[in-house]
């Protein structure tokens, strides 16, 4: 099991949209990163890439499905992937 640093709202992340990540600050300066196709895959676990440490990203699963050619669809914004 993971420790993790904290917990964090997506809402609360700044979204990256050419790149679709979403970033966070972190406490080492660096900003803790999770790509939208993780989300899509089911994951929630963001890293900061400078340092060890992680944060839970809390977010409703049915925002980010795929449809059934495994095509992401962003529920909530009625954006295509």
């Amino acid at each position: 099991m993971a420790s993790f640093y904290d917990e964090i709202e997506i809402e609360d992340m700044e979204f990256d949209e050419e790149n679709r990540i979403y970033h966070y600050p972190c406490p080492c300066g660096d900003r803790f990163e999770i790509a939208e196709e993780d989300l899509f895959d089911g994951e929630d676990i963001a890293h900061c890439p400078s340092c060890s440490l992680i944060v839970r990203v809390i977010y409703d699963p049915e925002d980010y499905q795929r449809d059934g050619d495994d095509e992401p669809i962003k529920l909530d914004q009625g954006i295509c992937v």
